[in-house]
């Protein structure tokens, strides 16, 4: 862990002073009024780059580098996948190179790179969207399920289609990150769901819906797991290793919670923030609905994104004498979870054969 509480004290430095040394926004009518130093957020992107490129473990990293190993990558395998992208983007670095550190690497580039980018364009507070990255456990996910968080941060770079109804080129990206993942598809009727202004009689009767299925997952499971049998996702069906906890999903929630108090500051002082709350109030459904089996979790990794830049935000709900403390409380909350979660709950042990 030693790495990877390095990493934290860097990235969310560099974020720090980065926001600090802040210029104005060019142009009337820009989302956020300033713009971090982007010599600075560019160090943040190394930071987290390396951290995640250069490892040798976590999740199932083992799994990717021996699949890499052991396949050359022909036509006729890549075909036989369900996710030909990733396919053929192991087929275009294997002709560089058998290290299969080098699908890790390239994969934590394009990952962190496009989530980075996208917290520097909308986030209010830099450093806060960053730490919070990495201590709400999100980080830790992208070198756990590196595929899915591959297509996520791909579909997150579309935020700015999402804000302006630019529902065609949405579309395409969506199509193009589910070529890495297929889950990616549920972003598709997702984008009209979020379409709304957030707090609207639709949030609370998608929250209900959620509070239902969670009593009658039995049925519910039965139901939906009958209808993806067939798919690449029908084993999930024998997934048994219980749900999230309920920490997470308070965690996941308390954002929300200051949102729907200050929602009419927000929109005031962020007008797109219908878009990023609605995306964050359906990453918590699938919280609450994991809760019953983890694997409705891994949903929520396409939305947690967007929670990043809320929390960014919520500071700026509270009043003016009151948001150093809040400032602090967030850290210090955030910096106890991320040691729970990653010390004593699932003790991770980072090994890298570049960085010791």
């Amino acid at each position: 862990m030693t790495i990877l509480w390095i990493n934290l004290a860097i990235v969310f430095i560099l974020s720090f002073f980065s926001r600090y040394f802040a210029v104005a926004s060019p142009g009337m009518y820009s989302t956020v009024p300033i713009k971090p130093n982007k010599l600075l957020a560019f160090g943040v992107m190394l930071s987290l780059v390396l951290i995640s490129g250069l490892r040798s473990n976590i999740g199932d990293t083992f799994f990717y580098k021996h699949i890499y190993e052991m396949n050359d990558f022909s036509w006729e395998y890549i075909q036989s996948q369900k996710d030909m992208g990733f396919g053929v983007l192991q087929r275009i670095l294997k002709s560089y190179s058998d290290d299969p550190q080098i699908l890790i690497l390239t994969s934590a580039i394009i990952t962190n790179i496009l989530i980075v980018i996208v917290l520097y364009k909308y986030s209010r507070m830099f450093e806060l969207s960053t730490y919070v990255y990495i201590a709400g456990g999100l980080f830790l996910i992208s070198m756990n399920g590196m595929r899915q968080c591959l297509a996520a941060a791909i579909v997150f770079a579309a935020t700015k289609f999402l804000i302006d109804g630019s529902w065609m080129k949405y579309l395409l990206v969506v199509l193009f990150a589910s070529t890495f993942h297929e889950s990616a598809l549920v972003l598709i009727p997702i984008y009209f769901l979020v379409r709304y202004k957030a707090w609207s009689r639709a949030t609370f009767i998608l929250l209900l819906f959620s509070v239902i299925i969670v009593i009658g997952f039995d049925k519910f499971s039965a139901v939906l797991f009958s209808a993806i049998k067939d798919t690449e996702y029908g084993h999930y069906q024998n997934f048994n290793e219980g749900g999230a906890s309920i920490m997470r999903v308070m965690v996941n929630g308390a954002p929300l919670i200051i949102a729907y108090f200050g929602r009419e500051k927000l929109r005031r002082i962020f007008p797109e923030s219908d878009f990023i709350v609605n995306m964050s109030i359906v990453g918590f459904v699938f919280m609450i609905v994991s809760t019953q089996n983890w694997i409705f979790a891994r949903f929520s990794i396409y939305f947690s994104l967007y929670q990043l830049i809320l929390i960014s935000w919520v500071i700026k709900l509270f009043e003016e004498k009151d948001q150093r403390v809040i400032y602090y409380v967030l850290l210090i909350c955030y910096f106890l979870y991320y040691y729970y979660e990653s010390v004593i709950s699932l003790n991770i042990i980072y090994k890298s054969d570049y960085l010791q």
